[in-house]
């Protein structure tokens, strides 16, 4: 499977929301660089089950839809 990996922003972002969550809910200050780290460890734990998951739910979505095409469209022929 290809490598998750996040954009500058996105990764950004998360650093900046895990130094703040670490601040408020633990009294601890991140560095940048410490809380970098634990995003690369999360996206690599958990990068490829959520994405798996993701897939799963836009098939079953999409499955919905193509089901319910049937209905939509069929017209009797009597």
């Amino acid at each position: 499977m290809k490598t998750i990996e996040l954009s500058d922003e996105r990764r950004d972002a998360l650093v900046s929301h895990l130094q703040s969550l670490f601040s408020r809910e633990f009294d601890e200050q991140l560095s940048a660089f410490r809380a970098g780290e634990i995003v690369n460890v999360m996206v690599k734990t958990l990068g490829a089950t959520v994405y798996s998951q993701a897939v799963e739910d836009v098939r079953a979505h999409l499955q919905g839809k193509l089901d319910d095409l049937s209905g939509e469209v069929f017209v009797d022929g009597d």
